[in-house]
């Protein structure tokens, strides 16, 4: 592979690579605005410019002051270029860090910072904005402005999900090409020249496609902020776990951000993955972290209607498998898996029912006509279940839907359920059949139309409390980790229904995570393990 020379250290790069490139994906950092990995080139923000020393180097006249003839004279500086349209060549000797560089780049953020309002203290990018970090390492110095600075309209409503302050914009235009190139919808532009230009809306429009958010994530300042999160939390207290999004089956990857102080789920940020969503999420699965806390069970509920009785946590287990065992007939108990629970929950409820002598299996997963959820080209998939191949890989064989299941009740060969997860019977009245059935148990993190069809509800842990393992539509399976701690007493679902073996007299011999997935890849093929995506 062809190299160049960026600051001494050989950097290798591939054919069409820009310097920029070649240094990101080599792990090292040239100062940038406007440029994104994801996104055409602009070179608008002349943050990134470097000197290229090799070749024939490019000189320009400038006037320099001459301190003994007290008068400007004639004289060259290195005419640099912008890192980001620059081609790399082999050979090619780039300088990032020199003192020309740096002057540029101090210059540059004296610009950007001229007429830039001092909001860090109520900025919702305070903590992860470029303008402060390059302030820190690029500038340093005090503002030399004494006239009053532009001001711009403030705390815009680009439509229902972003807020618009153009005094804090920069003009990177990077929300601009987010919305043509990834969204492919020309519903922001800009407007003006020089120090008044600003981004706004096409005429007659809001900033309300599928992709809105992304927005706001390209968003290197604070121009552009989340109505969803704004003023809702400091990053520099957040955390980040790596997981999967749950809001369908392309299993885009996530940043989780949480507060371990409050054990609280904040916000999801796409993790680059070139394989699955490349730099991007949708709005919709963006806004899955709000399952985590919203609608979620907490405490085990036994009947029905008025006549439901609360339990303790640890009571649990032992009252779910009285249920069981008081079944007169185990082979018409229905066990249905959970397209929107993780593969190691669904194998262990396999697991289950095969030592406990029922083999009647289905898959509860939402409908995406239910739920009015259309997928696009981009990245929502059709399905809007997260792990619909990984409960079905798990199973070893095809599963019945909720349909199957509810006419095998009706026709008498189902008089009792256990179930996992909350997606699914999202259509009114599609499961009444079940509320006529005297054991119906679910184990579920939040509520649900199946949660409420249940005669005792057994609370488990979400996937932002647990270990586990999403298997998308194109047969790729992606782990995901812990990010906050699940309400005391509440263990995975995997993890109960080991209790629940217990109780009944048999040992599932699962104590770890890693002990499941260990059992559940030795009956696939090593091409088809779990792995860890980046």
């Amino acid at each position: 592979m062809p190299t160049f020379k960026l600051n001494g250290q050989e950097i290798p790069f591939e054919k069409g690579d820009t310097i920029i490139r070649a240094a990101w994906r080599a792990g090292v950092e040239i100062p940038h605005y406007c440029w994104h990995p994801g996104l055409s080139v602009a070179a608008n923000c002349r943050m990134c410019l470097v000197h290229v020393k090799s070749g024939r180097p490019m000189a320009m006249p400038i006037l320099k002051w001459d301190e003994k003839k007290k008068a400007y004279v004639p004289d060259t500086k290195p005419k640099l270029v912008p890192a980001c349209q620059q081609a790399a060549e082999e050979g090619a000797d780039v300088d990032s860090v020199g003192a020309e560089v740096q002057k540029a780049q101090a210059a540059v953020q004296e610009l950007l910072l001229l007429n830039h309002p001092v909001d860090c203290p109520i900025c919702d990018q305070a903590g992860e904005c470029k303008l402060q970090d390059y302030y820190e390492e690029h500038q340093h110095t005090l503002k030399r402005k004494r006239t009053e600075p532009v001001h711009k309209p403030k705390g815009v409503r680009f439509g229902p999900t972003i807020v618009y302050d153009a005094e804090r914009c920069i003009m990177c235009t990077r929300c601009i090409r987010v919305c043509d190139e990834l969204a492919q919808d020309h519903v922001l532009d800009m407007r003006e020249r020089g120090n008044r230009n600003e981004i706004v809306l096409a005429p007659g429009r809001e900033l309300d496609h599928d992709y809105s958010l992304m927005t706001e994530h390209v968003c290197p300042v604070g121009a552009l902020t989340s109505r969803d999160f704004r003023f809702k939390a400091r990053v520099w207290f957040l955390k980040s776990a790596e997981g999967v999004c749950t809001g369908c089956a392309r299993g885009c990857n996530t940043h989780v951000d949480h507060d371990p102080r409050y054990g609280k789920v904040y916000r999801l940020r796409p993790r680059d993955n070139m394989a699955v969503n490349r730099f991007w999420m949708c709005d919709a699965g963006m806004m899955t972290y709000s399952e985590v806390h919203e609608g979620r069970l907490v405490t085990p509920v036994l009947g029905r209607g008025a006549d439901i009785e609360k339990l303790l946590p640890e009571e649990a287990a032992a009252e779910v498998a009285a249920k069981l065992e008081g079944l007169t007939d185990r082979g018409k108990l229905a066990i249905v898996l959970g397209a929107g629970m993780s593969s190691e929950d669904n194998f262990v409820l396999a697991r289950f029912a095969e030592r406990f002598g029922a083999s009647r299996l289905y898959l509860a997963a939402r409908q995406a006509e239910d739920m009015g959820w259309t997928g696009d080209d981009i990245l929502k998939h059709p399905d809007p279940n997260p792990n619909r191949a990984g409960a079905e890989k798990v199973a070893g064989r095809a599963l019945g839907d909720l349909d199957d299941l509810i006419g095998d009740v009706l026709a008498g060969q189902v008089s009792a359920v256990l179930a996992l997860g909350h997606h699914g019977g999202e259509a009114a009245g599609a499961l009444a059949a079940l509320e006529k059935l005297d054991v119906v148990i679910t184990l579920a993190s939040n509520d649900g139309p199946l949660v409420r069809a249940a005669s005792l509800q057994v609370p488990v842990a979400s996937w932002a409390e647990t270990f586990g393992t999403f298997v998308n539509a194109d047969g790729l399976a992606q782990t995901f980790e812990r990010a906050v701690p699940s309400p005391e007493g509440i263990e995975p679902a995997w993890r109960t229904l080991v209790a629940v073996g217990r109780e009944l007299g048999f040992d599932l011999g699962y104590e770890r995570t890693g002990d499941v997935r260990k059992d559940m890849n030795a009956t696939k093929p090593a091409a088809e393990q779990p792995q860890a995506t980046a």
